[in-house]
């Protein structure tokens, strides 16, 4: 059965303060994020409501991405997501049991795309040891350094993780936390990676990887998910992102 579910709903209007309201809104949206690891949400591009909460640009185009269980809940991405060629590239890799962790449609909308600042998907998807971790980026429409597509730091691959993003204790506020401090990056040395509609980019969890803000007049759609090489590894449990009992990390392999 696919679980959606819509933006996070109002806050409460009992408090009369623009200070309580803002605080239980934000509460509400960390919620909505760290609960939707088994659950299909949508998430809004910045800035795309005015100060009275109206839309500010075309509703079709107020979307940032919709995740995190797509790979589950709708059979077209259950489809790509377990496809042949994903499980041969990852045989091909030696991967042993490789589990989906989560998955998301990525649009980069025209005009208003936002910037991904320079990270390595280990920041929020831990593992010990290490490297245990791997996005598939699949582009659905071509991806150029005009409208956003990736940018690599050669080599960082071998990087140490100096941030994490972990979940904080239960009851307490926000829901999540950064431990450590993101290293500075030479803007210089990142590399452009411009892929054309229909191809994949696999992502080492420890490379350091950007993009920029899409100012062209076109969009990037993108769909990709994460694979983690289960046997012997630990998945950390200060992740955001968690297994749950209707919805623990499924086995990429089916055959």
């Amino acid at each position: 059965m696919c679980r959606r579910t819509a933006a996070p709903p109002s806050p409460p209007t009992s408090r009369s303060s623009s200070e309580s309201r803002s605080a239980a809104s934000v509460l509400g949206n960390a919620d909505y994020f760290i609960t939707s690891g088994d659950k299909i949400r949508f998430f809004f591009e910045k800035g795309v409501f005015d100060d009275k909460g109206e839309f500010a640009v075309p509703k079709d185009r107020s979307l940032n991405k919709v995740g995190h269980a797509l790979h589950a809940h709708e059979p077209l991405y259950e489809k790509v997501t377990h496809s042949d060629k994903v499980q041969g590239i990852a045989r091909k890799l030696g991967l042993v049991h490789p589990v989906i962790l989560q998955s998301m449609y990525i649009f980069k909308q025209p005009r208003i795309g936002g910037e991904v600042m320079s990270h390595q998907d280990a920041t929020f998807l831990y593992t010990e040891p290490l490297g245990r971790v791997m996005g598939l980026w699949v582009a659905l429409e071509d991806a150029t350094v005009n409208n956003g597509c990736l940018w690599f730091l050669p080599a960082s691959h071998n990087s140490a993780v100096t941030r994490r993003m972990v979940r904080t204790p239960p009851g307490t506020f926000p829901l999540t936390d950064f431990i450590g401090t993101e290293r500075d990056y030479d803007a210089d040395k990142f590399v452009p990676v411009e892929v054309k509609k229909g191809g994949v980019v696999l992502i080492h969890s420890q490379v350091v990887h950007r993009s920029a803000e899409n100012v062209s007049e076109d969009s990037r759609h993108v769909y990709t998910f994460h694979l983690m090489e289960a046997h012997q590894t630990r998945w950390s449990p200060d992740n955001w992102l968690q297994p749950t009992e209707e919805l623990p990390f499924p086995p990429l392999y089916t055959k």
